[in-house]
């Protein structure tokens, strides 16, 4: 009798352990996808008029078919990458305002993006569980982009708005107000953002999710 209870033991503590390391190993996976997709041209969909950023995408998936905290890890490993694009050059925004105020690049860079991951995470787990469970795909895919850029776009006007880059670029879109700002200069992208990756991730959070058989 003790020897069949200490093989269950064993047996449970084996299935935690494996479940352990496959939730790592997915993990993982999901933040190599990022890193990828935000340093080479796989994150970006080119059209004639605007390049769309589809590094959300991967983001949402980690949450969708790991859990919140996967998608919470890759949403910050998002925020880091272009956190470094602030020194390396590959964002010249960010490398300028970096300038006036590192912490204020650390918000829209960082927090951004752990804000935009942490909400939309648990948005889909709270859909997911009601009657909206099949929509639920589709809301996230469209949630986190959409959410990113309100993010970015509501820290960069809170630390940056009324320095002369910001200012300049204000005049240019001949804006009156913030909000006025983050329209004219954004408000196409987030809304094609938001399309593609409502359909791209949204598709293929469905599927993988039946493809894993994962609840």
């Amino acid at each position: 009798m003790e020897n069949t209870s200490s093989l269950s033991r064993k047996t449970t503590e084996s299935v935690g352990l494996g479940k352990k390391t496959q939730y790592m190993v997915e993990t993982a996976l999901m933040v190599a996808i990022v890193l990828i997709m935000g340093n080479t041209v796989l994150g970006t969909i080119p059209t004639p008029f605007l390049k769309v950023s589809i590094v959300t995408v991967p983001v949402a998936l980690a949450a969708m078919l790991i859990g919140p905290a996967a998608g919470i890890v890759c949403g910050i490993v998002f925020g880091l990458n272009s956190f470094a694009g602030a020194f390396t050059g590959a964002s010249g925004m960010l490398s300028t305002l970096f300038t006036i105020s590192p912490i204020g690049v650390f918000f829209t860079a960082i927090v951004a993006r752990f804000l935009d991951a942490t909400l939309v995470s648990f948005v889909y787990k709270a859909l997911h569980r009601g009657k909206l469970k099949t929509v639920s795909y589709y809301i996230t895919g469209a949630l986190m982009p959409l959410f990113n850029t309100v993010f970015f776009m509501g820290f960069l006007c809170l630390f940056f708005y009324h320095t002369e880059y910001v200012q300049n670029l204000v005049n240019t879109y001949n804006a009156s107000n913030p909000f006025a700002f983050v329209i004219a200069m954004v408000g196409v992208q987030a809304t094609v953002e938001a399309v593609i990756g409502c359909i791209l991730a949204g598709t293929l959070g469905m599927i993988l999710t039946k493809v894993l058989h994962r609840a």
